[in-house]
């Protein structure tokens, strides 16, 4: 994976650490920025309140509250949690132009964002995340 322009990861470990730590699938997403196919993921269709973390660190990324359904084939969420918990980059990977998701405290690849699709949320993005690059930590919600 190709290092993040002005940013430094505050999670650092080789590539044998994280072959170590991940299975074969979350390190082909992860670390190498793979794709889950689509309708496949834990979490696509979820509904469950709490919190998502990077597979890779722990570190908190979205809240179930910014989950909307999309219909896309992989969750998606309308807002990051504030500050630097993601990192967004060009990706030029398939010809065109995208933004890359990437997990701010490893700079593990999570997904993409997408603007102007025309979906009811408050910030006309979709965040488009790999179930496989997250962990769901289920709070309570009474």
């Amino acid at each position: 994976m190709e290092p993040v322009v002005g940013a430094t990861p505050k999670v650092v470990k080789s590539d044998d650490e994280w072959r170590e730590e991940l299975s074969p699938a979350e390190y082909a997403v992860l670390r190498e920025a793979g794709t889950e196919r689509p309708w496949v993921g834990e979490y696509t269709d979820t509904k469950t309140v709490g919190v998502y973390e990077c597979r890779a660190c722990g570190a908190e990324l979205f809240r179930s509250e910014t989950k909307f359904d999309s219909h896309c084939g992989w969750p998606s969420f309308f807002s990051p949690l504030a500050g630097d918990r993601v990192i967004l980059r060009e990706d030029r990977s398939l010809g065109g132009v995208r933004t890359e998701v990437l997990c701010g405290t490893c700079h593990s690849h999570l997904g993409h964002v997408f603007e102007g699709e025309g979906y009811n949320t408050p910030t006309d993005q979709r965040y488009c995340i790999n179930s496989i690059s997250l962990r769901l930590t289920p709070t309570d919600a009474g």
